[in-house]
């Protein structure tokens, strides 16, 4: 996974981008009608249900556009929230806090989609040992702060990009001459490289599960698109060699029957590609 400190410059780079494709050359509605000097305050209003997530964030956009600006929280990432919850007081120059609105308004709506579908999934996972997994099937430009709503959910983050964990998928198995040379060139590789990189391989049936084991070093078999019973039986010829994780159009009607099969963990893309953002505004108050 990324470091900490890569996880604070990706989100410096977002905020950074999203004000510059956001304000141009200047705020003109803001500019020609409000007094440069004039202070306002403004409430984070919930209109849906569901767990809230950006409340960090916002108040970097916050930070980024104006250190001046004061923010008073009532409501925490992670938290659950109804029609009518004010998660946050924001006070100080109106055009600062107009001029961040859209970005937190934005961010934050997509954030919370995220952590209230996750937080769906992990329920319904309670009493298993099984975690949920994100994938890398997220918004382009945005990923870090999709991956972050994840974990306010309740989700684990999958690798976070390329470069941090090696995932030998089909293509790349087929494109390699098949799985044990795959393995094979991958391990040279991460020895040639002197990387100290997990391995990730995709199977497709029990008898590619079998080559895997049998070449060894990974560290968990993805059990893609395997029925219930097959999902079992990979589980049981895996045993404790390495980890195991199913995906593959799991939803919240199948994944505690994919849980019951025993994998540690089940990956979902739907976590980050297929939520609708819940309803927020932020409104101007005495």
């Amino acid at each position: 996974m990324i470091s900490q400190e890569q996880f604070k410059k990706e989100l410096e780079l977002i905020i950074a981008n999203a004000i510059r494709e956001d304000v141009g050359d200047g705020d003109h509605t803001s500019l020609s009608c409000i007094p440069s000097d004039a202070h306002g305050k403004a409430k984070l209003l919930v209109k849906d249900n569901g767990i809230i997530a950006g409340v960090a964030f916002a108040k970097m956009i916050f930070d980024y556009v104006d250190s001046d600006l004061h923010v008073e929280t009532f409501i925490q990432d992670g938290e659950k929230v109804n029609l009518g919850d004010v998660v946050f007081h924001v006070s100080g120059k109106s055009q600062s806090i107009l001029k961040a609105e859209r970005l937190v308004l934005n961010s934050m709506q997509r954030m919370s989609a995220i952590a209230t579908k996750t937080r769906s999934f992990a329920d319904l996972l309670e009493g298993t040992h099984t975690k949920v997994l994100d994938t890398r099937k997220t918004t382009p430009g945005i990923r870090v702060i999709e991956k972050w709503a994840v974990t306010i959910g309740g989700g684990e983050n999958h690798r976070f990009a390329l470069y941090d964990m090696i995932m030998i998928k089909d293509n790349h198995i087929d494109f390699a001459g098949g799985i044990t040379q795959a393995i094979h060139k991958t391990k040279a590789y991460l020895v040639a490289k002197k990387l100290a990189l997990k391995i990730i391989v995709e199977a497709r049936s029990l008898k590619e599960i079998q080559e895997i084991l049998d070449s060894g070093g990974v560290y968990r078999i993805l059990i893609d698109n395997f029925n219930y019973e097959d999902t079992r039986k990979a589980v049981a010829l895996i045993g404790d060699q390495c980890l195991t994780e199913s995906s593959g159009g799991i939803n919240e009607e199948t994944i505690k029957k994919y849980a019951a099969c025993g994998v540690d963990f089940i990956s979902s893309g739907a976590l980050t590609h297929s939520v609708y953002n819940m309803d927020l505004s932020l409104k101007a108050i005495d």
